[in-house]
Order: C-alpha cells, then sequence, then structure tokens
C-alpha cells in the first residue's frame, strides 16, 4: 500500500512517521518549499506524549519542553487562583506519561528531522486529485502528479482535499482573535513567574501563558473581540500599545509580559463545522482538515496526533477503504466533541457582565473545593485515551467513561 499525505504540518508528519515505523509506503506532499517555524507555543497532554513517545521523540521532546506543575485559572483584577487542577507530577503518575509545554517549531522539528526527504515533496501546490477503483493521483501546480492507493488530507484548516471532496464551506469566525507572542525568559525574571499553565479571565479577555523552549522563552495569547477585523494568519503583526490597553484595569502581571515582548502577532479565530463525513472511498481527512478546532481545550495539535496514530494502525491491518471508513469510527466522535467543547469554552472564558463574572468565578471556587486537588472527569476522559488501545479495540476501560459528567 502506498499512502498519499497532502501536507506535512504536525497531522501530516506524525503520520508518515507511524507509516515509517510500521513498514508502509508513504510520500508527502507539501506547498510550502521549507519547514518554518509558524505558530507559538503549544499544549501537548499525556495522550498526545504517549504517541510522541511511541515514535521515539521521548527524550528531544523532554529537551525542548518544560513540564508545569498545575493549571492555574485566576481572577482578571485581583489575580487571584480561582481554580487549579494538578500536572507536575500527578499526570505523569497517574496516566504514565507528562503534560508539556513546546514551541511549534520544536515539535515540527522533531516530527520531520527523521523523515525520509526524498518521501517528502516540498513546494508542491495540490490543484485536482482524482480517485477509481485502483487508487487516487494528484496532480500539483507545477504539474507533478503522484499515485497512491489512498490520499490523506493533513492539509490545515484551509483544506484542498477537504474542498474538493467534502463540503467547500469556509472557516467559520468566531468572533475572536488571538494576539500572542514570545519573550525571553530573563527579560520577564523579575516577575517570578512559576512554571505552571496560566489562564487569566476578565471580561470578554483571557491571558493564557506559560513556558516553552525548555524554559527558555514564555509564550503567551490574548483572547478577545476587536472592531478591527484581522485576517487568518499567524505572520500579521500588532502593536503592544493596541494589546495593552485592552488590560486597562487588570493585575499587572499580563502588561508586564506584553511590554516586555518584542514583537506582537494578531489573528482571527476559526475554526469548521463539522462533517457529515471525513471519508469518501479513497481519500480521507485528519487533523485540522477534519475537526479545526478553538484553542480553549489546547487539543487541536493532540487530537491530529491521535488521528495520525489510530489512522497509521488501521492502514497497516486493514485494506485501504476498510481502513479509512474504521479510523473514521473510531475518531469522528471523541474529535467533533473536542469542536463543541471547545466553542462552548469560549462562552465562559469571556462573560460580561459583573454579575456574570462573579458566578463563573465563584462556580471555579465550589470545582476547586469539589475535586480537592484530583482531576476533573473531563480532564480523566482527555487524558486517559491511549490511541493503540483505541485502534486495537481494546480501549473498553476509556469507552465507559462520561466525558462532561
Amino acid at each position: 500500500m502506498k499512502v498519499l499525505i497532502a501536507g506535512a504540518g504536525i497531522a501530516g508528519s506524525t503520520l508518515a512517521q507511524a507509516l515509517a515505523q510500521m513498514g508502509i509506503d508513504y510520500q508527502v506532499i507539501e506547498q510550502a518549499d521549507a519547514f518554518r517555524e509558524v505558530g507559538a507555543g503549544i499544549q501537548l497532554s499525556p495522550n498526545g506524549v504517549r504517541i510522541l513517545d511511541r515514535l521515539g521523540l521521548s527524550d528531544g521532546l523532554a529537551a525542548v519542553s518544560t513540564e508545569p506543575d498545575f493549571h492555574k485559572y485566576s481572577v482578571w483584577d485581583s489575580g487571584e487562583t480561582v481554580l487549579k487542577t494538578p500536572l507536575k507530577p500527578m499526570v505523569r503518575e497517574t496516566y504514565g506519561f507528562p503534560y508539556y509545554h513546546a514551541h511549534r517549531a520544536d515539535l515540527i522539528e522533531l516530527l520531520t528531522q527523521n523523515l525520509d526527504r526524498s518521501r517528502v515533496m516540498m513546494n508542491e501546490k495540490i490543484v485536482t486529485v482524482d480517485q477509481d477503483s485502483g487508487g487516487v493521483a494528484v496532480t500539483c501546480e507545477s504539474g507533478n502528479s503522484y499515485k497512491g492507493d489512498v490520499l490523506i488530507g493533513a492539509d490545515g484548516i484551509h483544506s484542498v482535499v477537504r474542498e474538493q471532496f467534502f463540503r467547500p464551506d469556509p472557516p467559520r469566525p468566531s468572533g475572536y482573535v488571538t494576539w500572542r507572542g514570545v519573550v525571553d525568559a530573563d527579560a520577564i525574571a523579575h516577575l517570578d513567574i512559576p512554571v505552571s499553565a496560566y489562564v487569566d479571565m476578565g471580561p470578554r479577555l483571557s491571558f493564557v501563558y506559560y513556558y516553552v523552549s525548555g524554559g527558555k522563552r514564555l509564550n503567551w495569547l490574548a483572547l478577545g473581540q476587536t472592531n478591527d477585523p484581522k485576517r487568518e494568519s499567524w505572520n500579521q503583526t500588532a502593536t503592544r500599545e493596541e494589546i495593552i490597553d485592552a488590560f486597562e484595569g487588570w493585575y499587572e502581571r499580563p502588561k508586564a509580559v506584553i511590554s516586555a515582548t518584542p514583537e506582537v502577532f494578531v489573528t482571527s479565530l476559526h475554526d469548521r463545522e463539522p462533517l457529515a463525513s471525513w471519508v469518501s472511498e479513497r481519500v480521507a481527512l485528519m487533523g485540522d482538515a477534519a475537526h479545526a478546532m478553538l484553542p480553549y481545550h489546547a487539543q487541536g495539535a493532540v487530537q491530529s496526533l491521535e488521528d495520525a496514530w489510530v489512522l497509521a494502525r488501521c492502514l497497516q491491518g486493514m485494506n485501504a477503504t476498510d481502513a479509512l471508513k474504521h479510523y473514521e469510527s473510531l475518531r469522528f466522535d471523541r474529535a467533533n466533541l473536542m469542536v463543541q467543547q471547545s466553542r462552548n469554552a469560549e462562552g465562559w472564558y469571556h462573560v460580561d457582565t459583573p454579575e456574570e463574572i462573579e458566578s463563573r468565578n465563584e462556580r471555579f471556587r465550589k470545582t476547586n473545593a469539589r475535586l480537592a486537588g484530583g482531576f476533573s472527569p473531563q480532564q480523566h476522559w482527555l487524558y486517559s485515551y491511549d490511541a493503540e488501545k483505541a485502534a486495537a479495540g481494546t480501549d473498553h476501560e476509556w469507552q465507559a467513561l462520561c466525558p462532561w459528567a
């Protein structure tokens, strides 16, 4: 079997690594002319780290990551932490693997450094895809064509494969944007910020921040609304002044971090409406092409990792069309639930009135007391998922969990 993979991002590169490990032929078709640093920080929960470990990347990942001690949800005006859930060391002790923060560029480097570059076709923009009972054929803007038994669309939220074979609707704007930046840890050392995963929640605005690059840098995101529409681009710059002004009345840490940041970027936040199916005969979608989601549960990349391992296992053990259908049956509900729950989280991150804010904060305080230092049912449902067991049909214990109890 030969698998064509459209896209060499996190989803496509992970799938290529997994297929190589399983002895399955593949070819990656990527429209960029080189692997570049895009995006910024990324959160990797143990359900994703487990897959990277199976790919032999544990040592390299640990070297470029930080391992936070807690998730901390705090109040915008005073900085009071109203909810704290455990990470290090409890996540590793409970689920066998840690919760990491990393930079996307470092993760892409890990995922691509050992790929057989003769199987990675760079600077190739897909124009058309054809399929019949014998296989698939991809034609690129260059005039080159590639043939295989199946095509996997791992080409992101603006997927060409999705547009051709599935519903051709545009990404859905959420109405929010994210300003983001990365600052050297030395520049903010005077703030004494512990290695945790932070969410500061305010009226119509939130501030998310954590260390990356082995603790050498701090990554931050400010999520809120704006009257100035921003295109969906990771490379659109903004001024520090426009975002600092939005934090008027907040406690000092967010403004101090932003002020120390050399360059600020801004992008609008989009997801995709769920599809009725990710599979069309010999063509399937994965990652953001299938289920692009908002960032509030920090699961977009991890869901791509899960897709990749389950799909590779299915392709290893079944014929092409049956493998794609089985992959979809295993991954469809979990990933689409994350799309919806991420939309829901956007609402409680950004409540507006004083009454709504106090109601949310009090609810978080009560949850903090109820959990008593343990995991929530939602966290357990997320973190305990094992893609290998899912593909083998032995994840009965996980299947019995109620995700949002």
